[in-house]
């Protein structure tokens, strides 16, 4: 059950849209279900006094407007209190008895008119679809005070939620008050009216995410703020430095034609620009010490850093299963930088669920546990580069890379979702969730191509060779992860992988204990997919395996191996790797 408050000063218009067709022709049987007195004209039923609605609904507005008018000047400018209360898709019928119950309910919770005070606010409870109930109420009380209505939302949320367990509705997540704030109705008939897919607001909000992702100064902050076409306008203190900052869209107006202006902190609390600064001076992006070989001239710049990400993502999602609350909540937040980074810069065939996956992800980095100054630089360093080399391909080793990311990123927003969840952050915890499942799509997509060239490569290996790989893996995974991974049929480009690791001088069955030993794997949907990927950023093998003809071997290979399998691992079995060893890494777990 959702409830969405609201405030206005015209009564009258608020109750001619409830008792109106609505928008689309959406409202039907528009009648009361509770009202303060129980006795409140209703024009969508009561014609025994007059037959003319718009007769009754006059009565009704002078009714629920006379201790207004009695207030005269003392009266609050915006009187009207608006409250819509709607239950969950997929919940049962409420009859007229149980939602008047439910509307009196809310206004007792809330202070408009509590039980038993013979002062309390007029309000009624409009009806006019199977869903949902308006409650409006009028804020001066019979003593022409103005009611208390402090933290009014939350204590309607919290009312909601006993409402739900007592009459057996969907349980919703309780809000903790740190998400972001909803489009208001207004907002949303606006964006229909004039054809955008979303309100401005929500436009505004993800434009600010991108801009401050990875960005190394307020100076380049506000630069990407305007090359992404918004517009920007800066609050100065009579010194001159700035206080804040507005946005707006352009062509966003209000009916006196001028701009609809956004302050950053009434978008998201974290995007404030005393938060902001903190973000940017406290957690530099400075550049890192790069991941991947520098010499690989046939990777492109977008591939790099997103290899370069992935390790980096890899430390992120340890650090969330072990570090204290503080650093853990302000890895969190370079998450979130990392996805818009990534969101923004990816191949069209991605870009649409790495965007959703980053949008809902922006809840999972807000909570009550405060992210401490900890040393986010280099996940803010992962998103400057990616930023910086520009939009990815969707194919080669660009598209390889990208699956290669986005793998490891699912299995860091299932970290998130443990961490929230261990936490009571339900809401949080379900964004992180809903997160990983849009990862997961992207990743499908990402993958397709260089996993069926993977495949096709294990697959055309010689029968010895393939069965020397595959006996290494039975040997290295237990038997029930393999079953859990779904790989009893599926190891083709796992195998594919060890060989061309093998061949590039590494001991393939070292490598697999490694990409092993870096974390868990029983959040991966397949066990097999999250090893690949694993094996090639460790072994710096190309993302997209139609390059790994033309590879140079890696340089660690022995000059004279034994033509025997067995002589070639004791030859490069003390070799090092090619990549950055992690100082987290967790012993073995076998």
């Amino acid at each position: 059950m959702v409830p969405d408050i609201g405030r206005g000063s015209r009564t009258h218009g608020l109750l001619v849209y409830l008792y109106g067709p609505g928008r689309r022709e959406e409202h039907t049987d528009a009648h009361l279900v509770g009202s303060w007195d129980g006795f409140a004209p209703d024009p969508g039923r009561d014609t025994s006094l007059d037959p003319d609605p718009k007769v009754t609904l006059a009565r009704l507005t002078a009714a629920l407007d006379l201790r207004v008018k009695q207030a005269g000047d003392r009266a609050p400018a915006k009187h009207v209190w608006h409250c819509s209360v709607r239950t969950a898709p997929g919940d049962r019928r409420l009859d007229d008895e149980e939602w008047g119950a439910v509307a009196q309910r809310i206004v007792h919770a809330t202070g408009i008119a509590p039980d038993g005070d013979p002062d309390g606010c007029r309000w009624i409870a409009v009806r006019h679809a199977e869903d949902h109930i308006h409650i409006v109420a009028t804020l001066v009380r019979g003593d022409l005070r103005n009611p208390r209505l402090n933290y009014d939302f939350n204590k309607a949320q919290a009312e909601c939620r006993r409402i739900e367990k007592e009459m057996g509705l969907r349980r919703l997540n309780a809000g903790d008050g740190t998400a972001a704030k909803n489009p208001s109705s207004a907002e949303k008939f606006k964006a229909e009216r004039t054809g955008r897919p979303e309100t401005s607001r929500e436009s505004l909000r993800e434009a600010v995410r991108r801009a401050v992702a990875g960005a190394g100064s307020e100076e380049e902050f506000f630069t990407r703020l305007r090359e992404a076409g918004v517009r920007v306008k800066l609050r100065h203190a009579p010194s001159g430095d700035a206080l804040g900052y507005n946005v707006a869209l352009p062509g966003d107006r209000n009916r006196d034609g001028d701009p609809v202006w956004y302050p950053g902190s009434k978008l998201a609390p974290d995007l404030s620009l005393p938060k902001i600064r903190l973000r940017l001076t406290d957690r530099a992006a400075e550049p890192s010490t790069p991941s991947v070989a520098t010499d690989r001239t046939n990777w492109s710049p977008p591939a790099r850093e997103r290899r370069n990400a992935t390790v980096i993502a890899e430390r992120s999602a340890a650090l969330l299963e072990r570090a204290e609350d503080g650093e853990a909540a302000a890895q969190l937040v370079g998450v979130g930088e990392l996805l818009d980074a990534v969101a923004q810069t990816s191949p069209a065939t991605t870009r649409a669920e790495l965007a959703a996956a980053a949008r809902v992800f922006e809840r999972a980095t807000r909570s009550h546990v405060r992210a401490e100054r900890a040393d986010i630089r280099a996940l803010r360093s992962a998103a400057r580069g990616i930023v910086q080399a520009g939009g990815a391909l969707g194919r080669g080793e660009d598209g390889g890379a990208t699956a290669m990311l986005v793998s490891t990123l699912v299995l860091v927003t299932l970290a998130a979702a443990r961490w929230h969840s261990a936490r009571g952050h339900a809401q949080q915890a379900h964004a992180s969730r809903q997160a990983a499942a849009h990862l997961r799509t992207a990743y499908r997509q990402a993958a397709a191509t260089p996993m069926r060239v993977l495949h096709d490569q294990g697959r055309a290996l010689p029968e010895a060779e393939r069965r020397t790989h595959e006996a290494t893996l039975r040997a290295v995974l237990a038997e029930e992860v393999v079953r859990a991974g779904g790989m009893a049929t599926r190891t083709d480009a796992l195998v594919a992988t060890l060989a061309q690791a093998e061949r590039a001088g590494h001991d393939s069955e070292a490598l697999l204990r490694q990409a092993i030993d870096m974390r868990e794997l029983d959040s991966a949907d397949d066990v097999s997919d999250v090893l690949v990927w694993r094996l090639r950023s460790i072994a710096q093998l190309p993302a997209h395996p139609g390059n790994a003809a033309r590879r140079p071997q890696a340089a660690t290979r022995q000059a004279n191996t034994s033509s025997s399998r067995t002589g070639e691992r004791n030859a490069t079995a003390t070799a090092p790797l090619g990549t950055i060893q992690d100082p987290n890494r967790r012993s073995s777990r076998r």
